[in-house]
This record gives C-alpha cells, structure tokens and sequence, in this order.
C-alpha cells in the first residue's frame, strides 16, 4: 500500500511538471497565437513556479520516504545477518 501511494503521488508530480512544461513550450513557440496572455514572461514565471513547486514535492517524496525506507531495511539487513 505505501508503495501504490508514493507512487501515485510521484506519477502525480510528474504529470503536472510536464503539463507546466509543455504550457511553456507553447509560450515560447507561439506567443503571438495566445491572446489571453497579455503579459507573457509573466505567464511563463507563473508556469515555472508550478514547475519548481511540482518538483520540490517530488523531491521530497524520493529523499524523505524513498531514501528513508530503503536505509531502514538495509539496517534490517544488517540486524538479521548479525543474529
């Protein structure tokens, strides 16, 4: 179960980095079809923002839930050998 739940979330991060990413892209190659976008590095700063904040969060899943639970069972490794 926690393997299913680290998962998804990290599909989660993933999939939204890249929905920012190619909205930047989009910024980048076709400014002058976007009406909407009045203000175009500004519309690139907000999706870069997101960008950063999706990746922080998958960072944070990778160093303090995957790392952890991997030095956990290695130490439980090492317990088990030494009996």
């Amino acid at each position: 179960m926690r393997e299913m739940l680290l998962g998804a979330a990290k599909s989660y991060y993933v999939g939204l980095m890249n929905r920012h990413i190619s909205n930047v892209e989009i910024l980048l190659s076709k400014a002058v079809g976007i009406g909407e976008h009045h203000d175009i590095q500004a519309s690139i700063d907000s999706e870069l923002d997101k960008i950063a904040m999706a990746d922080d969060k998958l960072n944070v899943i990778v160093k303090y839930f995957e790392r952890r639970q991997e030095n956990v069972q290695a130490e439980e490794k090492k317990e088990s050998k030494s009996k």
